[in-house]
């Protein structure tokens, strides 16, 4: 059984949910750069890549986590160039002991101007 978390993020067109929490101790979350708003961050990486590890944050504590709890996280990014910008920001948001963490360039994201997609998955305790 699973449970669509409110993460305070509007309705999407396409189908995923930003945050599902898993009957038992588990939270499976994606984030990206979207604002409050709906509308989509397309300036720079840095910025995308705050936003989106903001994002992530709000998904954990609406379903009673933290990023402390994160187990594993993924990242698609359209420029793997980006990835020490990527990397610098994603330093900021978790401490050791990190998650498990898999990083993957991609020809393009769904939304234009779109740099990366962050899929996690965290513990609840």
């Amino acid at each position: 059984m699973k449970q669509v978390v409110d993460v305070g993020l509007p309705p999407l067109k396409q189908a995923f949910s930003w945050a599902v929490k898993a009957k038992g101790e588990m939270l499976f979350m994606v984030a990206g750069p979207v604002r409050p708003d709906g509308s989509i961050d397309t300036g720079s990486i840095e910025q995308q890549a705050r936003l989106t590890f903001a994002n992530m944050q709000r998904a954990t504590q609406a379903a009673g986590t933290s990023l402390e709890n994160v187990t594993q996280v993924l990242i698609y990014m359209t420029d793997i160039a980006d990835m020490d910008v990527i990397d610098k920001v994603y330093r900021e948001s978790f401490s050791a002991p990190f998650p498990n963490r898999a990083s993957v360039g991609v020809a393009a994201l769904v939304e234009p101007g779109m740099k990366l997609e962050v899929v996690a998955y965290a513990m609840i305790p």
